[in-house]
């Protein structure tokens, strides 16, 4: 069984400086439920079936599976709920720790999170001066909900 262990923050943009390329990932989802959500991703030419369950804490069974990549894109522009979500990912290194920093596109313009995935629920970890405030527990951060509900529609 996979199992995803993952805290997500927000990001100061002007203390964060991109060190890489990033990959363009467009993904949508087929179902979206509390208590599961099935996606389709395409990143960098490559296709993705992503299945999870609840998250409880930080934690969720996860299943991921490379599929063709023109089954991917028929199935974005089939299958998926509109809007599609378009973000760039940045991975950066600190702290012996991988971090990913997604930069929204459209509707979700301006959004900017940094996830970490862990080994373990309380396992500690250096956060860069450039991590601002915890949204793992809250869900309008998931990037499901953000198809319903894009950051343009926030009051913030």
């Amino acid at each position: 069984m996979g199992k995803e262990i993952e805290r997500k923050f927000l990001v100061k943009e002007s203390n964060w400086q991109k060190s890489s390329k990033g990959s363009l990932i467009q993904q949508g989802y087929i179902v979206i439920r509390k208590e599961k959500v099935v996606r389709i991703r395409i990143m960098n030419d490559k296709g993705y079936l992503t299945i999870k369950g609840t998250t409880t804490g930080a934690t969720r069974n996860e299943y991921e599976y490379e599929i063709p990549l023109e089954d991917a894109r028929q199935m974005l522009n089939n299958l998926c709920e509109k809007p599609i979500l378009e973000k760039h990912r940045y991975k950066i290194n600190q702290g012996g720790m991988t971090w990913e920093i997604d930069i929204f596109h459209g509707d979700n313009e301006g959004l900017i999170v940094a996830e970490i995935e862990l080994e373990y629920e309380d396992q500690e970890f250096e956060k860069p001066d450039w991590v601002d405030m915890e949204v793992t527990d809250d869900p309008k951060y998931f990037n499901s909900n953000l198809v319903k509900n894009p950051f343009k529609k926030w009051n913030v």
